[in-house]
């Protein structure tokens, strides 16, 4: 069962509990909470079996998106990605701030900030890849938990930004020391960059809240430089 699956369940089992003990209080109808529960235990077996996770991952981020502050928090972490992969010269293509807005577009996942990453692509099939290249992308890849560590202290998002970095470099034949090593540097590389465009991204992020265009984004960059 997937992750995604997995807490599907963890809320319906929050949810008869909560139901068990306040139903009596405010005369709830069993059946509503019921209900309920067996609905998102149905969403939650067709998507481990049909929809390879999306459809939980839709009804997750829902749920999530009625919070100022997760979205807010996502925000700052797409922002983080732009902003490093625009510094480093890694054409951005487009974002989404949704699984919604991804799958639409047909995205994978729950979305993000996309690239053109033509080059990186060409290289991995090749089986060889520059070092620079490689540091660049590292770099944009952790680019996005550096910049919720900056404003939140913490980083809740990034497990695909970290799943990504590590099956590259798996791919490439990178020991899992040697990965643990490299998510700690590009991390710290990342940080250090967003730090010292501090101003541009406070205007990256309020564009991106304004929901602007790739190119309205990379004007309040340019504006703020």
């Amino acid at each position: 069962m997937s992750q995604t699956a997995l807490n599907l369940v963890a809320i319906s089992v929050f949810l008869m509990t909560l139901s068990a003990l306040l139903g009596p209080l405010i005369n709830l109808s069993p059946a509503i909470p019921a209900i309920t529960t067996f609905t998102i235990l149905g969403i939650a077996t067709i998507d481990s079996f049909s929809l390879q996770g999306k459809g939980g991952a839709l009804l997750l981020d829902w749920i999530a998106g009625f919070s100022p502050q997760h979205r807010d928090r996502i925000i700052h972490h797409e922002a983080g990605h732009f902003l490093v992969a625009h510094l480093l010269g890694i054409p951005v293509t487009g974002y989404t701030l949704s699984a919604w807005e991804a799958l639409k577009q047909g995205q994978s996942g729950l979305g993000g900030v996309t690239f053109d990453d033509q080059e990186i692509a060409l290289q991995l099939q090749q089986g060889k890849i520059t070092t620079q290249m490689l540091d660049r992308y590292c770099t944009v890849w952790m680019a996005g938990i550096a910049a919720e560590s900056l404003v939140y202290e913490r980083a809740e998002g990034g497990n695909d930004d970290q799943s990504k970095l590590a099956s590259v470099l798996k791919v490439l034949g990178f020991s899992e020391s040697t990965y643990q090593q490299k998510k700690r540097f590009h991390a710290l590389q990342a940080k250090t960059l967003l730090q010292e465009n501090w101003s541009s991204y406070q205007a990256l992020v309020q564009a991106m809240r304004q929901r602007g265009t790739v190119a309205d984004c990379q004007k309040a960059i340019v504006t703020e430089v």
